[in-house]
């Protein structure tokens, strides 16, 4: 479990381009909510990962999204929706189908203007992991690279 935040880095080759990714693990409990808000300033991307085998944590995506907007400006960005322990598929967990990442990432799409891929992977295994990384990263390059144009279309650069 994590106590607050955990963090790690990960440097990516992405296209042309060498990214150093600074990364944190956010204590989803109620009660670390206060330590949270801090982390979420500045962000260009996220990954939105519930747990295949607890419908809650896919019933709480929603609020994530939220407290992602209230502390970072109302800024949408860039996210991946990934569902962990995908290796439990086929086990004795009743895992949430697939259709349902699947069509809460077109709906987020549809909301944020971005491209949000979903993907399933598993932590204990590292399956789609390091894709999920590489995914959201040409996915913040994307947008950065928009956003850069439009400034310039603008005048601001």
């Amino acid at each position: 479990m994590t106590l607050g935040a955990d963090f790690a880095t990960k440097v990516l080759h992405v296209d042309d381009y060498e990214v150093t990714l600074i990364l944190w693990d956010l204590a989803g409990q109620p009660r670390f909510s206060a330590v949270r808000e801090g982390f979420y300033k500045g962000v260009r991307g996220a990954l939105l990962v519930f747990d295949l085998t607890r419908p809650d944590s896919y019933e709480h995506l929603s609020d994530w999204v939220r407290e992602l907007l209230k502390n970072n400006q109302n800024r949408k960005v860039p996210l991946v929706l990934i569902g962990n322990k995908n290796d439990l598929r086929g086990s004795l967990y009743n895992t949430i189908p697939a259709e349902y990442g699947e069509k809460y990432a077109k709906s987020l799409a549809n909301w944020s203007g971005y491209n949000i891929p979903y993907i399933e992977t598993s932590a204990k295994f590292g399956d789609n992991v390091n894709d999920a990384f590489q995914i959201l990263v040409s996915e913040i390059i994307k947008s950065t690279q928009t956003e850069a144009i439009h400034h310039y279309l603008r005048g601001e650069l």
